[in-house]
């Protein structure tokens, strides 16, 4: 099967299409046939070292596609199955194993393109919205890098909730995506201070939450955005990791919160994944999730993908089709 490998971490060139034998499913596994697969920044962090993980291997964990062996012990699940996870293990490839635990039916009428797009941004989004902080209408949250793929979903969420949604963005064109999903008001932080306009638009009080992809570059602001007691949600970071903080900090600026969530503890139980997964999929189904996928790559252009996701020159979601 051809495959993108990583022998060595460093930079996007150290992606390797080549060609490696069809895996076995060992107990509790499935042998996917991969239809298409999600491109995502842990996908860099791995690649460049900063998830440690033994080389050379496959990158990639979100995956949708059909069901070609079942691993002994496994139950509920058949050949031809229609299935998608964010488990898989080298999913940049034409076969990926995915542990069945960790992987979810796809229903009838979503296709499996869509299914790869939406699943671990979808579910990432929702944990947020419905876990992380249990947004209420009314409340404020300010959500940076709306146009990006969990961005957008995050942006809908909220919005259905009633909550008011300020968005941060980089571009005009970004702002209207921004704004087509549900965001109340848009900062170009290219062009303004979002700190500065996060508190005229709250009249000084600041958010209640902060949905912080972003990182090192917008941290400290974040926290001068919030209102006394409010949450900072840490959930990536694409501009690099946060330097050491002083945690006394927090007190100063007003008893605030702050946590570094992760989608794995949000679905660490089988009825988790399938109530978020469920509820990812049938927004979708019946229209009041948007999922934006418009950029396509080969596997061979897996480095091309990433590239352009770290750059921030797309919107929405990047899927590799073998």
């Amino acid at each position: 099967m051809k495959a993108i490998q990583i022998q060595e971490t460093g930079g996007p060139e150290v992606l390797k299409l080549v060609e490696l034998p069809v895996p076995e499913p060992g107990p509790g596994q499935l042998l996917i046939r991969v239809a298409a697969t999600g491109v995502n920044f842990i996908d860099i962090y791995v690649r460049e070292g900063r998830y440690k993980a033994p080389l050379p291997l496959v990158p990639g964990q979100e995956s949708a596609g059909t069901v070609e062996r079942v691993g002994p012990g496994v139950e509920g699940f058949a050949v031809g199955d229609r299935v998608a996870t964010t488990a898989a293990i080298g999913a940049y490839a034409e076969y990926a194993l995915t542990p069945a635990a960790m992987t979810v039916k796809v229903p009838s009428g979503l296709d499996l393109k869509t299914a790869a797009a939406v699943l671990l941004q979808g579910m990432t989004a929702h944990y947020l919205a419905y876990g992380t902080w249990m947004l209420e209408p009314g409340e404020t949250a300010l959500v940076h890098a709306a146009a990006g793929g969990v961005g957008l979903l995050l942006t809908q969420m909220a919005s259905a909730i009633g909550a008011r949604v300020i968005a941060t963005v980089s571009t005009h064109e970004k702002a209207e995506l921004a704004r087509a999903a549900g965001a109340h008001e848009v900062i170009l932080y290219t062009e303004a201070d979002f700190e500065a306009e996060t508190k005229r638009l709250t009249n000084g009080r600041g958010v209640d939450v902060v949905y912080d992809s972003v990182g090192k570059t917008t941290f400290e602001k974040s926290l001068n955005c919030l209102r006394p007691r409010g949450l900072l949600a840490l959930f990536g970071g694409s501009s690099g990791a946060v330097p050491p903080f002083d945690l006394i900090q927090l007190s100063t600026r007003g008893s605030l919160f702050v946590t570094r969530p992760t989608l794995k503890d949000y679905i660490a139980t089988r009825a988790e994944l399938e109530e978020r997964a469920n509820a990812v999929f049938n927004g979708v189904l019946y229209g009041t999730l948007r999922v934006r996928c418009e950029h396509t790559y080969s596997l061979a252009e897996a480095a091309q993908a990433q590239i352009d996701i770290a750059g921030r020159k797309t919107t929405g979601k990047l899927v590799l089709i073998p």
